[in-house]
């Protein structure tokens, strides 16, 4: 599988525990708790991301950054957006 089509996986993952609804997931009880609290969360793993890159703890970046894309993708969702919407912006601001 694709890193990409992980990606495209992870959001459908996402997005049916948001619509399900589920009080075990942590997933939909993020997104329940508003638009606020998950941009809240994808602050504090902005932040938590560059510490580890500056203390240089390899693992901790990977597992950051891991952290920040989930928050990323969940803020996303509730925005009625997707990863796709991202990379159209980036493909636009590169092909000249």
């Amino acid at each position: 599988m694709s890193d990409i089509s992980f990606i495209d996986q992870l959001q459908t993952i996402i997005r049916q525990r948001i619509d399900d609804g589920s009080n075990t997931s942590y997933t939909a009880s993020l997104a329940a708790s508003g638009i606020k609290r998950v941009a809240q969360k994808l602050g504090e793993e902005g932040v938590e991301l560059a510490l580890a890159s500056v203390a240089g703890d390899e693992e901790e970046v990977v597992n950051e950054a891991a952290d920040l894309i989930y928050h990323l993708l969940v803020l996303l969702r509730l925005q009625d957006l997707s990863f796709e919407d991202v990379c159209e912006v980036l493909r636009q601001r590169h092909t000249n």
